[in-house]
């Protein structure tokens, strides 16, 4: 097996990473330091700096754009949607483009890489029909709008997909929706146009055929944002994470994705290179938490001694590059499973990375937050937020727990399967 990245995917992380250096993280600051400002005056802190759409327009004249775009379409929106190179990128050499990304909360947004975007187009783009192609698909590409996945709920036990209360029901050319979701993603970007809804549209069913997902415009009657909600204190302005009810919401039955029934199979093949993209993004946060840590605790003394020579603070940073190593190329080892075997060869190495990064990731944070003192708990430096955001990982698109139960399931039944051949 080789993760050595293609020339071409070299090439694209260098420029990303010197775009994320150059471009983005000297504005970070301005930024956060303007949903403070807005947030303390009472101001609506849920609005799009003028510098986001500067450095979107600058990203996609470089070609750094809709980067996600998946190994296999090389076609019109490729090319149309200001990918360098006309074509996507396999998992393997998409994975350094997303660290790249990863050392910046605001990064994905410049180049049209965020989630829930990315995984809402991949949808779209694998499964969508024309139609939804032309009215939702192309406008995502484009950066004129924005999407909200809706599959949580506050009412049960999300982790169990199957427990899912929302219903999707077909009368006539209709679909009603009804249900309550929570944690979705980008529901508060004043620019959420559209939300793919999950929901139970056939119970008679077996439990993995009984869901569809549809699409939903954001302005449907019956659609209310009932708030929106903060992860350890951060709400993540101006993307976030809503509370949705949508009461008697009628839409056309052609907005069902695929048909009824699908939402399952969907959900596998938008959820696996989905993990690899969060895993790799937070290798790239944990290396941004490193970089901080090392210019912190080498540029300042306590007790007449560089912080970095204190407390074992020497070994907490070569343990911090060890695991980001490690965590780095187990990641690639999954993403070259997924290019090579398909979502099912890959579904223990999905499984444990998804299980392993985050846990790295908060670690590798932890530490830098503790060199810089009471500093690395403010909004002075983006470690509490990046924090944060790394440990919502560990329950966003599965908890550990479902993950951990997944590989010790196929770690069973090749014993299992030892065990009988005896």
């Amino acid at each position: 097996m080789d993760f050595a990245p293609s020339p071409r995917s070299q090439d694209l992380a260098d420029r990303v990473r010197t775009f994320v250096r150059d471009q983005i993280e000297p504005v970070e600051p301005v930024m956060r330091e303007e949903v403070a400002r807005r947030r303390a005056a009472g101001e609506d802190p849920w609005v799009v700096h003028p510098l986001v759409e500067e450095l979107k327009a600058k990203a996609r004249a470089e070609g750094l754009w809709n980067l996600f775009l998946p190994a296999g379409h090389e076609g019109p929106y490729a090319v149309q949607f200001g990918t360098d190179g006309g074509a996507g990128l396999s998992n393997v050499d998409y994975a350094p483009v997303a660290e790249a990304m990863g050392r910046s909360y605001l990064a994905p947004l410049m180049f049209n890489c965020n989630a829930p975007d990315t995984g809402n187009m991949e949808v779209l783009l694998k499964y969508g029909s024309d139609e939804q192609k032309k009215q939702w698909l192309e406008p995502l590409l484009d950066g004129r709008i924005r999407s909200a996945f809706l599959m949580t709920e506050p009412a049960v036990a999300s982790s169990d997909a199957t427990n899912m209360a929302a219903t999707a029901t077909v009368d006539g050319d209709d679909v009603v929706l009804n249900g309550r979701k929570w944690w979705s993603s980008g529901a508060g970007h004043p620019d959420c146009k559209v939300f793919i809804f999950m929901a139970v549209s056939n119970p008679e069913a077996d439990r993995h055929h009984r869901h569809s997902m549809v699409v939903v415009p954001r302005d449907s009657q019956g659609v209310t944002i009932e708030r929106m909600l903060s992860a350890m204190g951060q709400y993540d302005e101006p993307i976030g994470h809503g509370q949705v009810l949508l009461d008697n919401v009628r839409v056309p039955v052609e907005n069902i994705i695929a048909g009824p029934g699908r939402a399952f199979e969907i959900a596998q093949g938008r959820l696996g290179p989905g993990r690899v993209h969060h895993c790799m993004r937070l290798v790239g946060l944990a290396e941004m938490a490193l970089e901080l840590a090392i210019t912190r605790a080498s540029s300042r003394q306590a007790f007449g001694t560089p912080i970095v020579d204190l407390g074992g603070n020497r070994e907490r940073i070569a343990k911090a590059r060890i695991a980001i190593n490690q965590a780095r190329l187990h990641v690639l080892h999954a993403a070259w499973k997924l290019d090579t075997f398909g979502a099912r060869g890959a579904l223990s190495e999905v499984a444990e990375i998804k299980a392993a990064t985050p846990g790295m990731a908060l670690d590798v944070i932890d530490m830098a937050i503790q060199l810089h003192g009471g500093a690395g708990m403010s909004e002075d430096y983006p470690l509490a937020a990046a924090y944060a955001g790394a440990r919502s990982l560990r329950l966003a698109d599965g908890p550990d727990e479902v993950h951990l139960a997944t590989v010790a399931k196929l770690e069973l039944a090749k014993y299992a399967a030892k065990a009988g051949a005896r």
